[in-house]
This record gives C-alpha cells, sequence and structure tokens, in this order.
C-alpha cells in the first residue's frame, strides 16, 4: 500500500494521459463486441464533442491542479480533516476511507445538487443530452461544470485532509470508473447486479441516464455505489427500457454539434416530465 501511495504522489502527467487512453480504448474494443444498444451511428463523428469536452476538462484541472496540491500539503502538514482526526488506523482502511470520502464530496454531492438546481442542471444537461451514451459519454461536461465539480473536490479534499497521494489515486480510480459505467457493453445481467453492490455499474448508471423523470434524478454514484443506497436516491429499470436523451431537449443536431453544446446552458429552462416508476416511457 505504501508503495502504491508513493507512486500516486508523484504521478507523472503522461502515466495518467495512457490510463485516459487505454480505458477510452478498451471500452471502445468492448462496444464493438459485447454491445449494450446497437447504435445506428458513425461512432466517431459522435465522439468528436464528447472529446471536446473530455480536453476542456483536462485543460481546467490541470490549470487549477496547484490548487489541489497546495490544500493537500497543508492538510497534511496541519493534520486537518475528517480522516486525519480519526484515530489511528491502518494504512489500507485510512486509504479506502479517503477514497470513499472524496467520491461523495468529489462527485455524489455535487451531481445531485447540479440535478437539484435550476441554473446548475441546464449546465450539467450537456452530459445528459448524448442520445446514443457510451464509454466517450464520460468526460461530455460543460467547461462550467468541469469548474464546479473542481470546487467541489477542492472543498472535499480540505474538509476530508487527503494528502496529494489519495487525491491523485481517487482521480485516477474515477477516470477508470465514469468509462467503464457509461461504456455500451452489455454485461451478464447477474453480473451487473452482483458488481454495483460495490461500485456503479454499466446498467446502475444507464437507469439515470433516462430521458424522463424520475429516473434521471437518480443513481448519482460515480465509483461505490453505496452513496445512492444510503441516501436513497438508488433506483432501478430493466436495461432494455431505457432511452438516452433528455425529454425537453430532443433536438439531436443541437446536442451533436459542440457550438450547439457550449450554448446549451443558457436556453431557457424547460421542465422534464415525470412518469411513474415501473410506467412505460418509451415506443
Amino acid at each position: 500500500m505504501e508503495a502504491i501511495l508513493t507512486y500516486f504522489e508523484t504521478i507523472p502527467s503522461s502515466h495518467r494521459s495512457i490510463l485516459l487512453v487505454s480505458g477510452i480504448t478498451l471500452f471502445w474494443l468492448l462496444e464493438g463486441t459485447v454491445p449494450l444498444f446497437r447504435f445506428s451511428y458513425k461512432k466517431w463523428r459522435h465522439a468528436v464533442p464528447n472529446f471536446f469536452f473530455t480536453l476542456t476538462t483536462i485543460t481546467i484541472n490541470f490549470a487549477l491542479a496547484f490548487l489541489f496540491l497546495t490544500t493537500s500539503d497543508w492538510v497534511a502538514a496541519h493534520g486537518f480533516g475528517i480522516i486525519n482526526w480519526l484515530p489511528a488506523m491502518p494504512l489500507w482502511l485510512y486509504v479506502v476511507l479517503g477514497v470513499l470520502l472524496l467520491d461523495f464530496a468529489g462527485a455524489y454531492l455535487p451531481h445531485y445538487v447540479e440535478h437539484k438546481v435550476k441554473p446548475l442542471w441546464m449546465i450539467h444537461l450537456v452530459h445528459h443530452t448524448d442520445h446514443e451514451v457510451d464509454t466517450t459519454t464520460a468526460n461530455r461536461h460543460h467547461p462550467l461544470e468541469s469548474l464546479i465539480r473542481f470546487v467541489f473536490t477542492w472543498f472535499g479534499i480540505f474538509i476530508i485532509g487527503t494528502p496529494i497521494a489519495l487525491v491523485m489515486l481517487y482521480q485516477s480510480l474515477s477516470l477508470v470508473a465514469t468509462q467503464f459505467s457509461h461504456a455500451n457493453i452489455r454485461l451478464p445481467r447477474k453480473v451487473d447486479r452482483a458488481i454495483r453492490w460495490l461500485i456503479v455499474s454499466p446498467d446502475m448508471h444507464k437507469v439515470h441516464h433516462h430521458y424522463m423523470l424520475p429516473y434521471t434524478d437518480s443513481n448519482y454514484g460515480n465509483i461505490f455505489s453505496i452513496w445512492d443506497r444510503l441516501l436513497g436516491t438508488y433506483m432501478e429499470l430493466d436495461r432494455d427500457a431505457i432511452v438516452y436523451g433528455v425529454d425537453t431537449f430532443p433536438d439531436r443536431r443541437e446536442n451533436g454539434s459542440v457550438l450547439g453544446l457550449l450554448k446549451q446552458p443558457f436556453h431557457k429552462y424547460r421542465k422534464p416530465t415525470s412518469i411513474a416508476p415501473g410506467q412505460k416511457s418509451y415506443s
């Protein structure tokens, strides 16, 4: 465990880039082998806006990374934060607890807030208006959303008291986990159901991308499924009934255009439609 933390404490940017590209490549290939849905789309054309927003997210995080570093160094030097106030514990437990809490503060919490606050929902909308969710959708976030999530994670580092090694470990795990949960792959139902007791599985997260409420407002988790289960936001929907997109923003051309997506948060708010759980919402 100490060797792992030492590695992530000074992980080179090139290694993080390799992780990003390797994850996309792996799941891209699996999508062609065991797809959940057989989309009638040009995969590369669909990926263009998603890759654009991946690059904006990387740029923002890279430009502001010094804030993570200085904050992590400060909490470590002063013994500040939740995991530093707890009684002494084994290193493995310290790592698990730190990553678990960062997953809440840096992913679940901002995700939940974005769905509940109208202006933030309009920003987050860019992620939901993808009509063909696949592994490239994972980092399809408007630059404003990337800033919002950065701030939540930064605050989480301060309150939780995580050293930079844990921050880098968490971000690496988060990257792979979100590529996995968005990937257009069909796991055996029993396998998917088993792994979602611990981590967010593809079928679990796809429910969140269903185009109508209340399913859109569920399954906010990023790495761990525990937060949805504990906080009452876990829902199930048969994967064959899922329809991607947002009912109030059905324009496929705009939803596939970089310029259209950049302007999307500034549209007038449109109230989404709700359906009763279990009711058919597809044709």
